[in-house]
């Protein structure tokens, strides 16, 4: 399904995004994975890039169509996450959380649409369930991800006129560790009974880019063991 096809994902350096180059690379694709640090992964074609800058996306992105030509997925995975208290929140702090996953995006993803054409045409978005609840201090990431959530269908809306499918995931605990350095009591107040793997994650890119399920977009596909339908009472 994806043999030969140009998929570019960001962040893949390391974690979930790593993970999801790897899938797509079993797969078969051509994959090119961008990352603020230099990286290398077999099979990528990595390249250094800030996904939060305008000028430097435009470029990345106009090199791999010369490279390459038609551009067929984007998985946009870059992120960063930043707790702080509320009141100690820089304005750089503010900044450097929204440019990196949010700006991103938008950028990302409409450079990726100038050069999409073919079969697939497909976007994935990094949401995050904190998009949906909270904890304390964590303004600046669920601000990002809120905003990714929302973009997904405006950009799924405004990009249906090219045929591209915008789509987002929301993860839950993904745990990108070790896994012996997890408790019992982390895995059980899940209902799947574990804690997330960044495997999970990837697997649910490659549902959203595969063209069969092409009547899927605009959604946000929630992956958290159950954890934001779990009503959480002391008895």
């Amino acid at each position: 399904m994806f043999t030969g096809k140009t998929i570019i994902v960001t962040g893949a350096a390391n974690g979930i995004g790593k993970s999801i180059a790897k899938h797509f690379v079993s797969e078969k694709a051509r994959v090119i994975g961008l990352d603020l640090e230099k990286f290398t992964l077999e099979g990528v074609d990595s390249r250094q890039c800030d996904v939060g800058d305008f000028s430097q996306v435009t470029e990345v992105f106009a090199q791999i169509h010369r490279d390459y030509g038609e551009i067929h997925a984007l998985i946009n995975n870059a992120g960063v996450s930043e707790f702080k208290s509320i009141w100690e929140i820089e304005e750089s702090d503010w900044d450097r959380v929204l440019n990196t996953n949010l700006k991103s995006v938008f950028i990302c993803s409409r450079e990726a649409a100038r050069y999409m054409t073919g079969e697939i045409r497909s976007i994935v978005n990094m949401a995050s369930t904190r998009a949906f609840m909270s904890e304390p201090n964590t303004e600046t990431y669920s601000a990002s991800k809120g905003g990714i959530y929302a973009l997904t269908h405006s950009l799924a809306a405004t990009l249906s006129e090219k045929k591209i499918r915008v789509n987002s995931i929301a993860p839950g605990w993904i745990h990108t560790g070790e896994t012996g350095e997890l408790r019992n009591i982390d895995h059980s107040q899940h209902w799947s009974g574990r804690v997330g793997e960044v495997d999970d994650i990837a697997r649910a890119c490659l549902f959203l880019s595969d063209p069969r399920n092409s009547f899927i977009t605009g959604e946000c596909l929630t992956i958290d063991g159950g954890m934001t339908r779990k009503m959480i009472y002391e008895h």
